[in-house]
């Protein structure tokens, strides 16, 4: 089933949706979470999660492209359910990692008054990706959108974990 039968069944109501969002991207979302997350269960409730978000999203919102906001949900979510694991502990997994090699690029605070800024960012950052070649901006990607581990990113573009990190902190470093 193509994307624009998925959302017209969510657009009907219809609850077949679900399962038609299932069987096309679960894999997708499984692996945002997963990599977020670091374990099934919660991978397993945030896709869930996603699924019921999507749901009460589509009406009245009418994505373009239905993968990449299946993406930003389930990636929201995973992110909102790392911090509430991790509120009183620094957690030890990828996503500290991720978060703290891309702190002094970016603020991790979002309220109103930073809007303006936050747009500013997105921009930036979009910007920025354009001016990569295809292999670093994917590069990028699989690590801060993706939270894909350095391990796993060294083994899809067959480089040494090692190249990966100089790529990264290169990277990193230019975006600032």
């Amino acid at each position: 089933m193509n994307d624009k039968d998925i959302i017209q069944l969510y657009l009907n109501r219809d609850q077949r949706a679900l399962s038609a969002t299932a069987k096309k991207y679960g894999k997708y979302c499984t692996s945002i979470a997963k990599n977020i997350l670091g374990n099934n269960e919660d991978a397993e409730e945030c896709v869930n999660d996603t699924y019921l978000s999507t749901w009460n999203s589509i009406p009245p919102t009418i994505p373009t492209i239905l993968s990449a906001f299946l993406g930003k949900i389930t990636r929201n979510l995973a992110f909102n359910k790392y911090k509430h694991n991790h509120v009183m502990k620094r957690g030890n997994g990828e996503i500290a990692v991720v978060l703290d090699e891309l702190a002094e690029c970016v603020s991790g605070v979002d309220d109103v008054e930073q809007e303006i800024d936050r747009r500013e960012l997105v921009a930036t950052i979009n910007s920025f990706l354009e001016t990569l070649p295809p292999k670093k901006r994917n590069i990028f990607i699989c690590r801060y959108w993706y939270s894909d581990s350095v391990s796993s990113i060294a083994r899809r573009y067959e480089m040494t974990e090692s190249n990966v990190s100089v790529t990264l902190n290169r990277l990193r470093s230019k975006l600032k």
